[in-house]
């Protein structure tokens, strides 16, 4: 796939090779900067990490668009629908095949901005001492790209909630606890007006599950790893991410005594298993919903529900899209949201 998009890239782009040769070369330069994201971030400073990082990932994007729009290209030529010259050292053709790119990515990232309020009311003959207003969030991926200003803002829509309590559903972090140490995440965490919990995601066992754990007790945020809590009158459960294989079963909280019982479990697998267990409501991430279209597609059909409101029986869902993004901040047919769930009789 890399060799078709570099390949129509030297292909269409007018001029002589020495030009050609240019373009070809940067977008392979920029290939390069992405995978160095990845993978040296830890060997320099941060913030030269932040900068390769966010200057590096949003090839990702553009080589996924350049394909299809290359592809879309072909298959108009062969319909005879396109002129093959357009294709072939085509000023207009260079220019409106990048520029569709570059308008893609920048709305994108413009999309990935806009915070998404979800809201959301949840009916229950349990007994409640009082209707519960809960701010509910997934994904927020801080690290190289997240940065503490970005946090602060998200804290400040959180506060402006009200709520009586806060619940994360994994991925805090990205793929390191480098940025978030250094640059002192967690005085923002502190900040929020509401106990807080949360639950491991797949994000934080790739960064270390341990380290995390002690940045959550500093940033004030309770830890559920395979653990119930009582809270403002209902039972709050937070399973261990699957990537712990030995996590406990779900049914080992079958049966909550007439308690509402939430539950946060990051990845969302095998969703009959809270119906079975007796779940009032239960909130998952992970999935992103894929971040851009078409990814999104495969998304969908991965999961019985990879994004938004979903019911079996009696038990309720939520599957967010995720209120931060996995490396390049671009959102393309998703978004980036957070959920205010209401518990009332």
């Amino acid at each position: 796939m890399l060799a078709y998009v570099v390949w129509h890239l030297w292909r269409i782009t007018p001029g002589g090779w020495l030009l050609k040769l240019t373009v070809a070369g940067l977008f392979i330069v920029w290939m390069l900067m992405a995978f160095a994201g990845f993978r040296y971030t830890e060997n320099v400073p941060v913030k030269t990490a932040s900068v390769l990082y966010n200057a590096g990932l949003p090839w990702l994007i553009a080589f996924l668009y350049l394909l299809l729009v290359f592809i879309a290209a072909d298959l108009a030529s062969l319909c005879h629908l396109l002129p093959k010259s357009f294709l072939k050292g085509s000023t207009a053709g260079f220019f409106s095949v990048t520029g569709i790119v570059a308008v893609i990515l920048l709305a994108g990232n413009i999309h990935y901005k806009h915070k998404y309020r979800e809201q959301m009311t949840v009916q229950t003959e349990k007994p409640l001492e009082k209707p519960l207003k809960i701010v509910l969030a997934s994904d927020l991926h801080l690290g190289y790209h997240n940065r503490r200003p970005e946090l602060a803002r998200w804290v400040d829509m959180i506060n402006a909630e009200h709520p009586d309590l806060v619940l994360f559903g994994g991925d805090i972090v990205d793929r390191s606890l480098r940025p978030l140490t250094e640059g002192e995440y967690a005085a923002e965490f502190r900040r929020i007006e509401a106990p807080v919990y949360t639950v491991l995601g797949n994000h934080e066992y790739y960064s270390n599950e341990r380290a995390a754990e002690r940045f959550f007790e500093a940033a004030g945020i309770t830890l559920l790893r395979d653990r119930a809590v009582d809270v403002s009158g209902i039972r709050v459960i937070g399973r261990d991410d699957r990537s712990n294989r030995r996590r406990k079963p779900l049914s080992a909280w079958a049966g909550s005594g007439g308690v509402f019982t939430l539950l946060l479990d990051h990845q969302p697998f095998h969703l009959e298993e809270a119906e079975q267990s007796g779940i009032d409501f239960q909130f998952s991430g992970h999935t992103h919903r894929g971040q851009v279209w078409p990814v999104s597609w495969v998304t969908d059909a991965m999961y019985e529900k990879s994004w938004g409101k979903h019911s079996r029986g009696n038990t309720q869902y939520y599957v967010s899209s995720g209120l931060g993004i996995w490396g390049p901040k671009i959102r393309i047919g998703t978004r980036s949201e957070y959920l205010v769930l209401t518990i009332e009789n």
